[in-house]
């Protein structure tokens, strides 16, 4: 059910639990077990809401073209650039949830290689008229590929140090869950070839769960009140992929890393107050 108003899109969906299983069997193994009443680990409400522009409506590249939110942008790359998320309060299992999605902002500039466009999209999730989540996801439109630097990190202590590698069949599964057709996710020569990639991309929202997940493990227990993430550099597959975490002044960091220890992403995270 849904409808569009005004460049807004609204969809209406019950957070059942096969989703997040779906995705705890391939990502998070050691994560609580989704139960019915039970609470969504914070950025997991991106597991729900499809994408769901049909085949006619995707670019070349399989991202959607028309989403009833954009505009047709005439620049052939689209890649996620960050998302900026606030957690009013936990989604649960079995909520009825109705998500808003609407354009924030669109801006072109001239960059060193060519014109890039910031298209920034707005989602806003809500149960029964009370907001949940609100979200903001950063795109960017660009021409052909340029190799970005990577950033080094210090190497200094963390409170928190994983590595994982995501694998093909790991990608495969996050793009089942959301729909995502972008096919620098599965189709690795038109990620090397026309995208101009080293292999096959791992999703920048995916990215995102992985990180808060991490801080989960980091702080279990502790609610994430705001996230931000900012990505860097492209996270490939088969790569090992090192996350850490630890506190800052305002509230705490989180880093993907690639495993020489240069920045691909990252993520500053504000803690709920305790309850008194």
């Amino acid at each position: 059910m849904g409808g569009t108003e005004q460049a807004r899109v609204i969809r209406r969906q019950v957070l059942d639990l096969q989703p997040a299983l779906d995705y705890r069997g391939t990502f998070a193994p050691d994560a609580p077990e989704p139960v019915a009443g039970g609470e969504l680990p914070a950025g997991w409400e991106g597991l729900y809401f499809p994408f769901d522009a049909p085949l006619a409506a995707l670019r070349p590249d399989g991202s959607p073209a028309d989403d009833g939110v954009l505009p047709a942008i005439d620049l052939p790359r689209r890649m996620y650039a960050g998302e900026d998320s606030v957690f009013h309060r936990p989604l649960v299992y079995g909520e009825t949830v109705e998500q808003r999605t609407e354009l924030a902002s669109i801006v072109r500039k001239q960059g060193r290689s060519g014109e890039l466009v910031f298209a920034d999209i707005a989602r806003s999730y809500l149960v029964d008229g009370e907001t949940a989540v609100t979200s903001v996801w950063h795109d960017v439109f660009l021409g052909p590929s340029a190799a970005r630097p990577l950033r080094p990190v210090d190497p200094a202590e963390w409170a928190h140090d994983e590595t994982l590698t995501p694998d093909a069949r790991q990608l495969f599964r996050f793009s089942a869950i959301t729909f995502n057709t972008h096919r620098v996710h599965y189709d690795r020569s038109w990620a090397v070839d026309v995208e101009g990639l080293d292999d096959l991309l791992v999703h920048g929202p995916l990215t995102r769960v992985l990180m808060l997940d991490a801080v989960a493990r980091w702080q279990p227990g502790r609610p994430v009140a705001s996230f931000g993430i900012t990505s860097t550099a492209p996270v490939l597959v088969d790569r090992a992929l090192r996350l850490v975490a630890r506190d800052t002044d305002t509230g705490a960091e989180v880093l993907a890393l690639d495993a020489d220890g240069a920045m691909l992403a990252r993520g500053t995270v504000a803690w709920h107050e305790p309850k008194a």
